[in-house]
């Protein structure tokens, strides 16, 4: 099973690249973010793959890091999403900043990626919810306020969404939601959602 390629570019698209290992070329399909990445043809290139073994066929999958060869091996566990829609959701948000929009259940950001409706966005909420809140890179790139113990991160967490929803930018939700749990902690760890969000919305005007 092939886990890593490291050679010389041959070719390249937005969907996939030829490396040349040893006079052997191998045909990985890539994200087009991992495609605006590449060197120029001929220069010196190194991908983490994943190869998907079928009957009528072999495909190599390649990813900058490992990391986000993890994360696209996690988004085909959701349901009605395969290698060739993950790899465009991966084209459309780095890693980091597509496990936060998971978390924070921000539809507008996810059905805003190529071929994810509301559908597939509400499943990769529901089924991925849990999982990337340890993924790797995401802890690292969340706002520090939404680090909370479980019983209120998730009212905190679905209150930005709202926020988000509304049209206010990400950081803006966030600072707004610390506001309201400065003021008084313990009443921000028991309120509802709606409670939250209005209290919120209070801060911003």
């Amino acid at each position: 099973m092939i886990a890593h390629l490291s050679g010389t570019l041959l070719a390249q698209d937005t969907a996939s690249a030829v490396v040349d290992v040893h006079g052997v070329g191998y045909e990985v399909h890539i994200s087009s973010r991992t495609s605006n990445n590449l060197p120029p043809l001929g220069g010196s290139v190194a991908l983490h793959i994943h190869t998907s073994v079928r009957e009528d066929a072999i495909t190599l999958y390649g990813f900058p890091d490992n990391a986000e060869k993890r994360l696209f091996l996690l988004l085909n566990t959701v349901s009605g999403v395969g290698p060739k829609l993950a790899l465009a959701i991966l084209s459309g948000l780095e890693p980091a900043d597509l496990c936060t929009a998971i978390s924070l259940k921000d539809m507008r950001r996810l059905t805003g990626l190529p071929g994810v409706g509301k559908k597939t966005a509400e499943r990769l909420c529901m089924e991925l919810v849990e999982k990337v809140r340890g993924f790797a890179p995401f802890p690292s790139t969340m706002p520090a306020a939404s680090v909370l113990p479980i019983s209120e991160g998730f009212a905190m967490q679905d209150a930005a969404s709202a926020l988000i929803n509304l049209g206010y930018p990400q950081e803006t939700a966030w600072q707004a939601l610390r506001t309201v749990q400065r003021a008084d902690p313990t009443a921000a760890a028991a309120m509802s959602v709606g409670d939250l969000l209005r209290s919120a919305l209070r801060s911003l005007v």
